[in-house]
């Protein structure tokens, strides 16, 4: 069995010659394109991937990737409904379980409350990143 592995190693070095140092375990040559490191996510980003991780770096947001805040629905503390307009509308699932979405429309100004539970919403101004 041996006999057979070093014959074959023979032949395939003779069909298929490698870089110099690879029967040996010498460590292969070190490419040019890695020399300098892999690139960063950062570094190579452009275009809105850029402006995203900018803006993420700075504590932003600009186009809610993040998981919205959570809040209570009251009147204290509603439910923030983001909007680049002066109305929006929003789907309340009133209980977890409930399969029906109570659908209605939050305007600007004073928080609105669903016609069904109660919670309170309030539309806030959200602008658009250039």
């Amino acid at each position: 069995m041996a006999a057979r592995l070093l014959l074959l190693r023979r032949v395939l070095r003779r069909v298929a010659p490698r870089a110099p140092g690879w029967a040996t375990g010498a460590p292969a040559p070190v490419r040019a394109a890695s020399a300098g490191g892999i690139p960063t996510d950062e570094e190579q980003a452009t275009g809105l991937e850029r402006k995203i991780l900018e803006a993420m770096k700075r504590g932003e947001d600009p186009y809610s990737i993040f998981k919205p805040k959570s809040y209570a629905g009251t009147k204290e503390d509603p439910q923030i409904v983001p909007s680049v307009g002066d109305k929006r509308i929003v789907g309340c699932i009133c209980e977890e379980d409930n399969s029906a979405i109570i659908w209605f429309w939050v305007h600007k100004g004073e928080s609105q409350r669903c016609p069904q539970c109660g919670a309170y919403y309030k539309l806030v101004h959200h602008e658009v990143p250039p």
